[in-house]
Formats: C-alpha cells, structure tokens, sequence
C-alpha cells in the first residue's frame, strides 16, 4: 500500500447543534447535500484516494475476483417450488449477471416460461432489482417492481404473460409492495412519504386506470410505524400490517371483497406484537400477549369479534424458547423455535398432536422452512446451511419422516467441507453473561496465537445473526484465517430477553459483548491484536465504530460497511427515513436520559485523538438506510483527530444504495476489493495465488 499519496483533506465549517442545554459543534454537517457538487467532488476524490492506495494490489484484487467467481456456478437454477397450477423458479445463465424467473405448468415436464429476465431489463442501467413479484388470480397476468437506482423506491409493473407483453399499467414511486385481490383485477400497493421514506399509504388500483385515479385504503398517521399488505397462505383474506419495534396491528379484508373496508383484527396496544394467520375457519396468531417469547392462540374466523378474550392457547409460553414462526398445512402445522441459540424446526399433527423434530446434527448452524405456498401436502421444504455446510434445500416426509436433498449450493473447485471445522464458543461479558461466538477454521488451524482471525456482528433490532456458509470465505480460510460470528445482546440469538438487554438504555451491552468476544479470542490464542480483523454493516457498522473508539487496541483492521454513526444527530433529524420508527431502539434523544446515553457512544461524537488502526469504510450515495454522509462525516473526523499512521479510507458506490451493487457477480468484485485490503494490511505474505 502506498504511503505517498495524501488522503482528500475535507473542507470544515462549524455548525453548532445545540439540545438540551448541550452543543455540538458539526465541522462537516454541509455535507448533507447530495445535490452539491463539492460533495460529489469529495466522494470522487475518496475514491481516488484509496484506488491510488491499493493500486499496487490491483492485480492480486482481479486475481482475488477470479478466484471468488471461480467457485460458483455461473450456468445455476433454484429448486422448483409449486403455487396453485405452476412450478416456479429462477435460473442463471453462464456471464448473466441477474436472475431469469421462470415456470412450468402442471410438471417439470413441459415447456418453460420466462416471467422475467432482469438481464434484459437490466441492459445500460447501473443498477437493477426486481422486487416484489406477484402472480394474478388467472396466473396469466404477474405485478412486479423494480428499482433502478438503490433506494428501495420501486416502480411497480404489471405484465400480461400470454403475450409476454407489459400493460400500461404504471405504478410510480412505491415500496414495491404488490397483492391481487381475487377478482384478478384488483391490486393493492404502498407507497412511502417522499422524505422519510416510511411506508405510510396502502392504495387500491384497478387494472386499465390510470394510477391518479387510485385511492388510498389506509394511512398509518403514526410516524413511528411502517405498514405492508400481503395476501394470506390460505388466499382467503388481504392483510395490512402496520409495525413499529414493539407494536404490530393487523388488519384484515376478504380478499373476493376488495371494495370492502379493512378492519382491525385486533386494535394495537403498546408492546403487542402478533401476526396472523388464517386455515380451516381459524385465524391462528403468534403473539407475545403475556408471553415474553411468544405463544400459539387462535380463534374461529365466525367469531362475533376476534378480540383477545376469545382466543385459545394453542401452544404456550416458554421462558427457554422463543417461538419465531408458523407453517400450517392441511395434516401438519409446523413451528420455528429458537433455543440455545438454534433454531429447532417442530412439526405436529393437527389430528392427534404428536410431534416431532428435525435433527440437524451440527454444533451450529442455520435452518429455516422455504417455499411452502401450498397447504394441500405432506411435505415441509425447508432450508439448511452451516459454516462448513453449503446451502441445502430438502424436501421432509412429515408422515413417514423422510427427507429427500433436492440441491446443495455446488462450489467448484476442491472443497471439501471436512476440510474444515467449526466450533461453537463462549466468551464471558463484564456483567458474567455467557456469549455464544461461532468459529471455523481450515483443519490444521494451531492455537498460538500467529493466526489471522475475521469477526463480524450485528446486535441490533432483535435480528439473530445465524451461521450461515459462504464460498468466498474459503478464499480467506485457505490464506490461514479464522473467521467468527459474535452472537452478541441486541439480537435475539438467545431468545427475547436477550434482544432487550442489548437495545435502548441497555445497548452499551451489544457493544461490550463483542469486546468479550474479541478479548476471548485473543487470550484463547485464536488470534491476536496484530491479526485481529472485525467487520460489521449498517447497525454492525455503528458497532464497529463504537468498539474502536473504546478498544482500538485490540484491532489491526476494521471494516465499516453503510455504518449508521452519527446517532445522535440522526435520530434528532425527524425528516430522515427510519429516524422516527427506531425510537423503540434507540431512545428518542428529544428526551434527556435517552441524548445523554446515546451521546455517550455515538461513535462520530466520541472520536478523539487516539491510535485508530487501519480503517475501511463503505458508502452508497443512494443510501436509504443509512446516509451516505455518515460515513462521510465519520471517516473526515478520524483522520484528523488519529494520532496513529494508519489507513483510514472510504469508499462510496456512487451507483448504488444500502445493499451495494446489484448484479451477482459485481457483488464479488467488492468482497475482493475488501479481501484484498484485508490481506494488504493483515497477511502481505498470503497475497499470492492458491490451488482450487
């Protein structure tokens, strides 16, 4: 890396923020302004900047590309599923950079057809997404949405299949959410406010009618809630949900009614969440209604009010189980579980109640129920990975208990998942609490303390950051890397309780957990601080900065990808999208006890002169989530006030948003990009060629 060339220095001009009595002083709050072109000049000089640093690794970087496309298989489909008389998939075809939707009807036997290619739809456009894709009541006739920038604001489409053509029908600037009623004319979407981006309006649009003549069903007035509208498994009914961190309400039309009026299922309360499903004259709802980590009710759907009063216990509360989902078929309803930090996949007759689970084998892993849009079978699809097993698809026998792989996610070259070995940890926190961390590692790894070792986290939202396999991983545990998840508080890893130790009042706990983990490492001889690589985007990103600011130490390397940084200033900004929902979160800093504590580890607001390590740091300038000029900020801040001379570099995709680039294999090229600054700083020595 290249010592001689100077970083861009930011222009600085003071803004005082004041609350609560309390100033800030912001040098480069002007940089909120994407329109400006001294803003973009900036962005375009940072990434000069770091492409003129790492310009001497540029070979090892298109090498370390190669060697990541290397093992996927580029000519790839998905494992058909069946809804109603078709069997949909997705394949890839060899150079395609974006998926092609398909289905056949009635067998896999006869002829394909193409929904949508989105290699085609995606030519001369920087970035593309398919998003949402519904299918209409006649299955002639798909809505689907689309992004073309990176903002998740989606222009929703509608395409008559018979001819392959698109209808007229345009639906601008929604969230990309899209559901039939069942009169196979009828289409109710959402759209967000213009400056927040919260979703707030569910519309009613009528195919042939122009979309000025649409009509609004729903407003959610309450800035701190979203809403979405889906169509239930049964198709019976629509729903609206409308959510915010600790509050869900749902409501509910008859979906052959789409004139009809949506009414509540049951009124929302604070810190009730539930949701709703519907079979066999039953609404079934998994709800935390007197139950921490949630239970199973239900009530007839003929009931004279489907009130709490009337509902049934289905299955209980558990003080060691968190219930996280719901599956029903027409013999078997089947439930997603979480304990000890697995999830565990529980399936149980609706005839007799005898039950049983999944055995999955593995110390840690992750499992999920898949595509299963069809109540009329015996058989579960569901999903399973690790860290050393690639993406497995199944198909279970819930009567005879079979199971059947349908696929396993192919890596090309030589890997051999006994090759590797994976472990599941323990680190002690400050205040005694046992942290899971999982770890894997090439066989032959040697506890001494000399070896590489890359950690990422998240801790935020009630989010549980399962295992899951990646082939680019490989490229680093080849190279001699260890790489660990923390399963720090602030998810729900280890049920409910421990997503709410580690939010609000309680976050400084995400925070000091990954510091456990990280010292655990350490004194076990996984690694050490001269090989200590840490990882984290978006609220894993405002992770990262907090952990730097408290224990830089410990740390050769950190990345930051779309960190969300400057909290405080952010959450006092009520016309950014999020700020408002996320008072369950994070606090509302308009309150005193909630700015003091936030501003206590709002990384941009705690950086001062230390010896940061080497920093990497992303941006999207067409961030929703996270805007672009956080990280921006951050990045200006720390190197003026590092006292040490390492690296300190951003980079901003000025094509894409939160997600980064949208093509499948320009994805990879920014996994080598990092890989490569990675080895750069961390194992100069393994910047070399291995044998696949």
């Amino acid at each position: 890396m290249n010592k001689n060339i100077q970083p861009p220095i930011a222009r600085k001009e003071p803004k005082i923020l004041e609350k609560h009595g309390d100033q800030r002083v912001d040098p480069y709050y002007w940089m909120r302004d994407r329109e400006n072109q001294e803003v973009i000049d900036y962005l375009n000089a940072e990434n000069k900047y770091i492409e003129e640093v790492m310009s001497e690794h540029k070979q090892f970087e298109e090498d370390l590309f190669e060697e990541l496309k290397g093992r996927i298989q580029e000519k790839d489909e998905s494992v058909p599923y069946k809804a109603r008389d078709y069997y949909y998939y997705v394949r890839y075809i060899e150079g395609g950079e974006y998926p092609i939707y398909c289905r056949k009807k009635g067998s896999l036997e006869t002829e394909e057809e193409i929904l949508i290619d989105a290699n085609i739809e995606a030519k001369d456009k920087s970035y593309y997404k398919v998003g949402g894709m519904t299918v209409g009541e006649d299955q002639n006739k798909i809505a689907y949405a689309e992004d073309i920038v990176g903002r998740r604001i989606y222009t929703v489409r509608f395409r008559d299949l018979s001819t392959g053509e698109n209808l007229e029908d345009v639906l601008e600037e929604t969230t990309g959410d899209a559901v039939w009623a069942a009169d196979g004319k009828t289409v109710f979407y959402t759209t967000q406010d213009k400056e927040t981006l919260r979703p707030d309006k569910v519309w009613r649009h009528t195919l042939g009618t122009p979309q000025s003549e649409d009509v609004v069903v729903y407003e959610e007035k309450d800035d701190t809630f979203w809403i979405g509208v889906r169509r239930t498994k049964s198709r019976a009914y629509l729903a609206i949900e409308s959510g915010s961190t600790l509050t869900t309400e749902t409501r509910i039309l008859k979906a052959d009614d789409p004139f009809g009026e949506f009414k509540p299922f049951i009124p929302r309360e604070r810190e009730h969440e539930y949701s709703v499903s519907h079979f066999n004259g039953h609404f079934y709802i998994v709800t935390n209604w007197d139950a921490k980590n949630f239970r199973l009710m239900k009530v007839s759907e003929d009931a004279d009010t489907t009130d709490k009063n009337n509902w049934e216990e289905v299955i209980a509360h558990r003080t060691d189980t968190l219930l996280e989902g719901l599956d029903i078929f027409k013999n078997f309803y089947v439930i997603e579980e979480r304990r000890d930090g697995l999830v565990h996949i529980r399936i149980i007759k609706w005839e007799d109640g005898s039950e049983h689970y999944l055995d999955f084998g593995e110390e840690t892993y992750s499992a999920w129920s898949g595509a299963n849009p069809d109540f009329n079978t015996d058989i579960l699809r569901f999903g399973y990975n690790s860290l050393t097993t690639p993406y497995s698809e199944y198909d279970y026998n819930m009567v005879d208990r079979s199971r059947v792989l349908l696929k396993q996610q192919k890596v090309l070259g030589k890997f051999d998942p006994q090759d590797y070995e994976a472990k599941r940890l323990y680190a002690t926190a400050k205040d005694g609490v046992k942290v899971p961390i999982s770890v894997v590692y090439k066989k032959g790894f040697e506890l001494n303390g000399q070896n590489p070792l890359y950690m990422t986290g998240y801790g935020s939202y009630g989010i549980s950051y399962d295992v899951a396999f990646s082939p680019s991983r490989i490229s680093l545990m080849e190279r001699g890397f260890a790489f660990a998840i923390a399963h720090i508080r602030g998810g729900e890893d280890l049920g409910r309780a421990w997503y709410e130790d580690g939010k609000m009042l309680k976050k400084k706990n995400t925070f000091n957990d990954f510091i456990a983990c990280s010292e655990f490492l350490i004194e076990e001889k996984y690694t050490s601080a001269e090989k200590f690589v840490i990882n984290g985007g978006s609220a894993g990103g405002l992770l990262m900065g907090v952990v730097v600011n408290a224990r830089p130490d410990l740390y050769k390397f950190v990345i930051s990808d779309v960190p969300f940084v400057d909290v405080v200033t952010t959450m006092l900004d009520e016309s950014i999208p999020l700020t408002t929902g996320e008072y369950d979160e994070w606090g509302n800093p308009n309150e005193k006890k909630y700015y003091d504590y936030m501003l206590s580890y709002s990384p941009y607001d705690q950086v001062e002169k230390k010896d940061y390590p080497h920093m990497l740091v992303t941006s999207g300038l067409h961030d929703s989530q996270v805007q672009y000029w956080e990280p921006t900020k951050w990045v200006a801040k720390l190197r003026e006030e590092s006292t040490s001379d390492n690296y300190i570099m951003l980079k901003t995709n000025m094509d894409a948003g939160h997600s980064g680039a949208s093509g499948r294999f320009q994805r990879f090229k920014e996994v080598a990009f990092e890989y490569a600054t990675i080895f750069a700083v961390v194992a100069p020595e393994q910047m070399v060629a291995i044998d696949r």
